[in-house]
């Protein structure tokens, strides 16, 4: 299988503008997540995805690969599906398409293995990444995504409040009752089926979570769910940058 890494970075953050330049040990951060990329084993090219020439001279000032994208482009898988459309027009063709979130400056490049080497079944059209919670501040942080699977791993529901509720047991004590699991959000899709899903309508159940995959889920899509053993740290906010001060 051929797979297309694409790294999605947008200059015009609430939070944090200009969040993918921000400077980690002398880095721009999307330098360091393009880099960590660059050590996986299973991609075959990756790109910068950005709608910012900011960005763009960035990315190419350190010899990475950048693709500029429309500024109409509502989420970061939008900005894959339009990479992708534009390498098919170079006559470039690929099996897989994987979202590696650019703000996860310290992303393990096994994770981005993991989701590619999910398509080994032939039934597996999309594949994302979960993590056992550990900590009730994790559990009952609107800002952690939860997930819930069934029994052949595919995604039930996605939420940012802890699920299931546990009936009569008190919350201090619901990690003893049930192993529960936060998203990690990088996603990997078969080329067809990124085309088809960035073609949806916005749903219910996305618009109340503010969840894009709820949308997939509600149009039948199934979504394999890979368990990780590794941590994954997203920059937020200014502040967050102080989590990564011994990264090398």
């Amino acid at each position: 299988m051929k797979s297309l890494g694409v790294i999605p970075a947008r200059f015009a953050s609430t939070r944090f503008p200009g969040k993918p330049l921000a400077m980690i040990q002398g880095k721009p951060m999307i330098q360091r997540v393009y880099e960590q990329a660059q050590k996986t084993t299973f991609l075959s090219e990756i790109y910068v995805a950005t709608d910012d020439e900011r960005i763009e001279k960035a990315v190419l000032g350190f010899g990475g690969k950048v693709k500029m994208t429309s500024t109409a482009h509502q989420s970061g898988t939008d900005r894959c599906a339009e990479v992708l459309e534009c390498m098919e027009k170079e006559g470039k063709l690929f099996d897989i398409v994987v979202n590696i979130q650019g703000d996860e400056p310290s992303i393990n490049p096994g994770q981005i293995d993991i989701v590619i080497e999910s398509f080994e079944d032939p039934s597996v059209d999309i594949s994302t990444l979960a993590k056992k919670i550990e900590s009730l501040e994790e559990l009952f942080n609107s800002n952690v995504i939860k997930v819930i699977k069934n029994q052949l791993n595919n995604a039930i529901y996605f939420s940012r409040h802890p699920i299931p509720y546990q009936q009569n047991i008190d919350k201090a004590k619901w990690l003893e009752g049930f192993d529960y699991f936060k998203h990690i959000g990088i996603y990997a899709f078969r080329s067809g089926i990124l085309k088809s899903i960035t073609n949806l309508n916005r749903s219910s159940l996305e618009i109340s979570e503010s969840l894009e995959q709820l949308r997939w889920i509600e149009n039948g899509y199934a979504i394999r769910i890979e368990e990780t053993i590794f941590e994954s740290i997203a920059v937020d906010t200014p502040e967050d940058l102080s989590k990564f001060s011994n990264i090398s």
